[in-house]
């Protein structure tokens, strides 16, 4: 089968791999109709995910029919049409039990990083009852990729941790996927400003018709002054970074307001500042996290209802054969204003 390959940091390559098979009981494999790029993925080719070696399939995500179960898998069969989740988790190890699937005792997230992954023409799922969801009839297999993990990535990682509530002041560092995700889902909470904050225009311009009630080019190095200027001196409730760089983690210090909550969401390949000398007596919280996909089933349904609309992140489509292709498009998103890329298997 084709796979797209990682060789080490800057090289990967369209390979023919050897189809997978099942190796374990509660293992499905799934052949593929759709995946996608993640900014992670991007991370891991720059080497900031030392987890994932040379020789790796990449990819993550991605919707499929499975092909063949384990003896052990119960809730799905052959034919089955499925949501992949990016987190493989097993369910009954303590992490799982306090619904940490991302820090799975056996699982967690391997796929793509330590075990083959899903850009390509099959994929091999561990744990498979609980890591694949049932596609509901009739439900847009596009929109559905984005189920894997950018939306409860935003939701979770983004507005879960960040405590977004009725009437708080949200900012979004990153208008890219992960921050338009955080975007699309803080709405659920009804907050009265959500301030994004970009060097894009043509993101930043997307934000605005995703809802976004301001938007700051960063490009002038003054958007701190003007989430300030905003916010009335006071700062943001909640400040969401989506971007995986010191500079937007600074940012994110600088313009939280006493009591609130700085929410990481974004991958960090180095350190990055942490003011203490400024934060100290402020009752700020900072969280971080890996997504879980604890909330998968919700917004499943919110997509099921129209409530949202993942599909609207798709910008460009290409078959597997033209992934290197995706590949370039996803990674000069400033020049192909690229959001999500659609990769047809």
């Amino acid at each position: 089968m084709k796979a797209l390959v990682y060789h080490g940091p800057g090289q990967k390559s369209v390979d023919e791999r050897p189809k997978p098979t099942i190796l374990e009981p509660g293992d499905a494999v799934v052949k593929i109709l759709k995946t996608t790029i993640c900014g992670t993925d991007l991370h891991i080719l720059k080497g900031d995910v030392p987890t994932c070696t040379p020789g790796r399939i990449l990819g993550h995500e991605g919707v499929g029919v499975v092909e063949a179960v384990g003896s052990a898998v119960r809730a799905f069969k052959p034919g089955d049409h499925v949501i992949i989740s990016c987190i493989s988790a097993c369910g009954t190890c303590d992490y799982c039990r306090r619904g940490m699937y991302s820090h799975c005792r056996h699982g967690g997230w391997i796929l793509g990083n330590k075990i083959d992954g899903t850009q390509a023409e099959y994929v091999r799922t561990p744990h498979a009852d609980t890591s694949l969801y049932h596609v509901p009839p009739g439900t847009e297999e596009e929109a559905l990729v984005m189920l894997s993990d950018i939306l409860p990535t935003g939701f979770e990682c983004g507005v879960l941790n960040g405590k977004v509530e009725p009437g708080s002041t949200v900012a979004i560092v990153g208008a890219g996927p992960i921050g338009l995700a955080a975007l699309l889902t803080a709405q659920f909470y009804s907050p009265a400003e959500i301030i994004m904050i970009d060097l894009d225009d043509n993101r930043l311009e997307v934000a605005a018709r995703f809802g976004a009630t301001s938007t700051i080019n960063n490009a002038d190095g003054k958007a701190v002054e003007k989430v300030m200027a905003l916010t009335h001196g006071r700062g943001v409730d909640t400040a969401i970074e989506a971007v995986g760089v010191p500079a937007t983690f600074v940012t994110c210090e600088d313009i939280i307001a006493p009591g609130g909550t700085i929410a990481n969401v974004g991958v960090h390949g180095v350190k990055a500042d942490l003011h203490l000398e400024k934060l100290w007596d402020r009752n700020i919280a900072i969280t971080t996290r890996l997504v879980d996909t604890v909330t998968t089933p919700m917004l499943l349904k919110t997509v099921q209802s129209k409530k949202l609309e993942p599909k609207l992140l798709i910008t460009h489509r290409f078959r597997l054969d033209q992934i290197l292709d995706a590949y370039e498009t996803f990674g000069a998103a400033a020049r192909t204003h690229a959001l999500k890329v659609l990769i047809e298997a």
